[in-house]
């Protein structure tokens, strides 16, 4: 008899904020492990905003996608024996067969990683400060931004995944740190984390808090929000300034089309040029011959107690849709993880 998955379907475009209707719980044939084959187990799901951008590009009825911590329980490869661990990107799903071609492929969106050598830490830390999360922060701050000691760094989307590391590595590199949220208990995490300057975007006026924390202005700006909280900071930026653009939550659940060549941005043209800004996009998997470079430093921090962490967990595959609608919303603190 075949084995059987759990999964998640995307079955109705999201419209604005995404709502349980549009995600649909299924059961569904796991295939026969083969040759060079693996099947694994998830152990812990990984839920990020930027699923809120694939829901609205996903095929209806595709599983929706996600990277999971994931055991192997059988195999027919020796490269990942029963009972190795590994991060993959099998989506909403319990039961995963993943093929050799799968296994073998190029692209870094879809292979299966290795953890690095936890050394007692939680695995569910590969989806966050140990994986794609943490080596975003560490590249797009050393390798995109390149902070020097005494500059003012500027991190929006603060208290969230990826956010936080950056704030702390930030520190690491004897940087002042700026730090904005959207509530006040995730301005006590900024401050807990050595955030210099932590601020509630949504009861503060961003160039008012910006006057008085950055008076000599910012020399790096980490924007995971874009839209108006970019364009309020882009006056504040100081000549020769960068910016490392990594995400645009803000915009993640609008539906309007904009026109091409609308002049909708949020980098105002004098600003970028009287101050000879520098303002690049980046991907985590342009760091791939890197990748466990910048895992096992972050790990040496968190063991040496130089980086912190927060992982708000919650238990129940069937909680999938809530725990991605809560943190759209932005009611998680810390790296959302879901334990099956």
């Amino acid at each position: 008899m075949m084995a059987l998955s759990k999964a998640w379907k995307l079955t109705r475009r999201p419209v604005g904020m995404p709502a349980i209707r549009d995600f649909t719980l299924v059961e569904e044939p796991v295939p026969p492990c083969q040759a060079g084959d693996v099947i694994v187990q998830a152990e812990c799901l990984s839920i990020d905003p930027y699923m809120r951008f694939k829901a609205g590009i996903l095929p209806l009825g595709s599983t929706m996608d996600g990277g999971q911590v994931a055991r192997v329980i059988e195999s027919k490869n020796p490269q990942w024996p029963v009972g190795s661990y590994m991060v993959t990107q099998a989506g909403w799903r319990l039961t995963t067969h993943l093929s050799s071609e799968r296994l073998q492929t190029t692209d870094f969106w879809q292979k299966s990683l290795q953890l690095p050598d936890m050394r007692g830490l939680p695995m569910s830390l590969g989806l966050g400060t140990l994986g794609m999360t943490g080596n975003t922060a560490y590249f797009g701050l050393t390798e995109i931004l390149r902070p020097v000691a005494g500059e003012t760094v500027l991190v929006s989307g603060a208290a969230g995944a990826v956010g936080s590391v950056v704030v702390q590595i930030a520190k690491i590199k004897g940087c002042k740190v700026i730090g904005f949220a959207g509530s006040d208990d995730k301005v006590e995490w900024l401050r807990e984390i050595g955030a210099d300057h932590a601020f509630n975007y949504k009861v503060v006026k961003v160039g008012e808090a910006l006057k008085q924390a950055a008076p000599a202005k910012v020399n790096c700006y980490f924007d995971n929000v874009g839209g108006k909280f970019t364009a309020s900071v882009m006056p504040y930026m100081a000549f020769g300034g960068r910016v490392a653009v990594c995400g645009a939550i803000s915009g993640y659940n609008k539906q309007e089309e904009e026109e091409e060549g609308a002049m909708t941005g949020c980098f105002k043209d004098s600003d970028v040029i009287w101050n000879r800004l520098r303002i690049e996009g980046f991907m985590f998997f342009e760091f791939e011959d890197r990748w466990m470079e910048g895992l096992e430093q972050l790990r040496d921090w968190i063991l040496e107690g130089k980086l912190k962490y927060k992982e708000y967990v919650v238990n129940g595959f069937e909680k999938m849709p809530d725990t991605f609608i809560g943190v759209l919303k932005g009611s998680n603190r810390g790296k959302a993880i879901v334990m099956p």
